[in-house]
């Protein structure tokens, strides 16, 4: 452990955490952790009937849903003199209305599926049906959410990988179980993470700057609401395309340093 001598965050916050001169070990400890977990959920799902793999997968889903939901009421709830009062409600209607229609210009989900599909195949797993919908689901549940930007920032800038490693170790537990109930697909969202958490570190000095602290909390309360909707899809049958949802970040981030984001 080392001291960052008076270094400061994103928020303006000290850091004070783990010291690395390897660049990016944040993002190996988040892939590995996520292969680890899939490995582990691979081999337990053999010995599981189908009945127990869908409510493993229903528990799953209920669980990713109260993630998303605490992420989004923390950024929308605020507390004056004991009265809760929410807000940012122009916010999200706007990022994911406009979001889900450039994603659905774009088709994102079908950039997703299309490289499932190329995954299934390389990897020998063509008889796997539901290869391509555990890997996109997983994929869109470890990769949406503030800890991963976070994290990346401060292993890019300040050698900092504690935080990455924390997520991976809720990336384990949930691609454990999702492993289990949905099959080998999920084990592949390693590789979608570990694309962008290493973009994002080597990127870091450059974004930093750029990446305010109510932008942050802007995309963290987004992604949030992604990761419900990841959620919900693995309850009820797939309804919502959420990957065509991704632009809602870019617009969330908008929202927060273009002055038109002040009256949202």
């Amino acid at each position: 452990v080392c001291d960052f001598g008076g270094a400061q965050g994103f928020s303006g916050k000290r850091i004070k955490g783990v010291c690395s001169d390897m660049v990016g070990l944040g993002t190996l400890i988040n892939a590995a952790a996520i292969l680890a977990g899939g490995i582990i959920g691979l081999w337990g799902g053999t010995f599981m009937k189908e009945r127990h793999q869908n409510a493993m997968q229903t528990a799953c889903g209920i669980s990713i849903m109260f993630i998303g939901a605490a992420g989004a009421m923390g950024k929308m709830l605020t507390v004056h003199d004991d009265v809760i009062t929410s807000g940012q409600s122009m916010l999200i209607t706007v990022c994911l209305v406009l979001g889900a229609f450039i994603g659905e210009i774009i088709n994102i989900e079908a950039a997703f599926e299309h490289f499932g599909e190329w995954l299934k195949e390389k990897t020998n797993n063509t008889s796997d049906a539901s290869f391509v919908n555990a890997f996109v689901s997983a994929s869109l549940t470890v990769s949406i959410g503030a800890m991963a930007i976070v994290g990346s920032l401060q292993d890019g800038i300040f050698g900092d990988w504690s935080v990455l490693a924390t997520k991976g170790v809720l990336d384990l537990i949930i691609i454990l179980v999702m492993t289990c109930s949905m099959g080998k697909g999920c084990i592949f969202s390693a590789i979608p993470v570990f694309v962008f958490e290493g973009l994002m570190t080597l990127l870091a000095v450059f974004i930093k700057p750029y990446m305010t602290e109510l932008a942050l909390n802007y995309i963290a309360l987004v992604g949030s609401i992604l990761i419900f909707c990841v959620g919900l899809n693995l309850i009820w049958e797939k309804k919502m395309r959420v990957a065509n949802m991704l632009p809602a970040l870019l617009l969330a981030y908008l929202a927060a340093v273009l002055p038109l984001g002040a009256i949202l």
